[in-house]
């Protein structure tokens, strides 16, 4: 918040004299409220003197607006448009803040730096609790920065994390003017337990199968306790063949048994579920919902997986706002028909192209897990599996083999 020209040239020369590792500029000037903060006379000293030093500046729409002349934003396309027009003036990277945006029913930003466009979409949560969206984003977008992340992993853990602060706070009801406050605070106040994602959790991925256990006479919540007891570090249920209500039930007693062992527990495709269940997260594939549509109706801390078979699908899913990604068929299998293999070279090939951790998927068991964990590329954290598990006669025991290969490559790739 920079009222004068002054202030702003002695800023600009104490960054010359003691350079910062990065520099955020929330070019303060018209608060979400409508107030204006900033006087038109600042104008010219931010855009000649204290934009061109920004790594990143994150202006909301009437900002933005502001620093090119009062031109109107109205669309995404217009965000586009002024993201670009604000990078020419210097900074290095643009966030345009469009929670305010009138055309749109998502709360969508717009990240561009100086190549690429990036969009992140989140729901648009009903509250009059809007002051400090837009200093909350920025310093959320330092303190990750800080944190030694890279801009645009620092500009997607910012927009997830005012979602969920908004959606706690909005229904806070403190003094009696037309904007209330947002309350940080509620990863220390929230009653929900719920641990954070951890790629590690995809060690020993165990994915069910309805005809599979059906053959073998056992129910869904049997087959997860079973996998759970053998060593399985997060369950995926993906039952084709159960009916909605029988499906929601299972999900349920399933995700009971989950939570007391501190494992995860998605669900294959059907978002319905796993909102009805309260499940961790969802693992969608290439012909389902988009993840950032998925993303915006479960909220910013439900685990989100995507199918993956190319580098151009790892990138997509990153900047939709995915978890992790699933790639494969690795090798040939009777669970998916039609299913395209990639082999060893292209499970590779999406992750090294990956910026998110993989897990690998597709015709792996007892006999070559090891080559699919030996392939010696860092964000590969585990193998997911079906037949391997599910398609046997004690789904235990299994577990518990399949846990000790992977365990034995992960001491012979040390």
């Amino acid at each position: 918040m920079l009222p004068s020209t002054g202030i702003v040239k002695t800023l600009c020369q104490s960054l010359k004299e003691f350079p910062v590792q990065a520099l955020v500029v929330d070019p303060v000037m018209v608060s979400t409220s409508g107030h204006t903060l900033a006087g038109p006379s600042i104008l010219d000293s931010f855009r000649e003197e204290l934009l061109p030093m920004a790594d990143i500046v994150t202006p909301n729409l009437k900002e933005a607006s502001a620093l090119l002349g009062g031109v109107p934003l109205e669309t995404i396309a217009d965000m586009r448009s002024a993201a670009k027009a604000i990078h020419d003036i210097g900074p290095r990277n643009v966030l345009v803040n469009g929670g305010d945006l009138p055309a749109s029913l998502d709360a969508v930003d717009v990240f561009y730096d100086g190549n690429d466009f990036y969009e992140f979409h989140s729901s648009r949560i009903m509250t009059p609790n809007t002051h400090g969206t837009g200093c909350t984003l920025a310093s959320t977008v330092a303190a990750e920065l800080a944190k030694g992340s890279q801009m645009l992993s620092a500009v997607k853990v910012a927009k997830r994390y005012v979602e969920a602060v908004l959606s706690y706070s909005k229904n806070i009801a403190i003094g009696g003017g037309c904007q209330g406050p947002m309350d940080h605070l509620l990863k220390l106040k929230s009653n929900v337990e719920r641990r954070p994602f951890d790629p590690c959790d995809l060690f020993l991925y165990a994915v069910t199968d309805s005809r599979m256990n059906k053959k073998w006479g056992r129910s869904i919540v049997d087959a997860v306790k079973a996998a759970i007891e053998g060593g399985a570090s997060i369950i995926q249920l993906r039952e084709k063949e159960v009916e909605t209500g029988d499906f929601l039930e299972a999900a349920k007693a399933c995700l009971k048994i989950c939570r007391v062992h501190g494992v995860p527990l998605l669900i294959n495709d059907r978002i319905d579920v796993a909102l009805a269940s309260d499940a961790d997260g969802v693992h969608i594939g290439q012909s389902d919902m988009p993840a950032h549509v998925a993303r915006a109706l479960l909220g910013p801390d439900k685990i989100i997986g995507v199918s993956c078979k190319t580098p151009e699908h790892a990138q997509q899913a990153w900047i939709d706002g995915a978890d992790y990604i699933g790639s494969g068929g690795v090798y040939p299998t009777n669970t998916k028909e039609n299913n395209k293999t990639i082999g060893l070279d292209g499970l590779k090939t999406v992750c090294v192209s990956s910026k998110l951790p993989v897990v690998a998927i597709g015709g792996i068991g007892m006999s070559n897990a090891q080559a699919v964990m030996r392939l010696g590329v860092p964000n590969l954290k585990g193998v997911a599996v079906v037949s391997a598990l599910f398609d046997r006669e004690c789904v235990m025991t299994e577990t518990r083999k399949l846990l000790e290969v992977l365990k034995e490559s992960t001491k012979i790739a040390k």
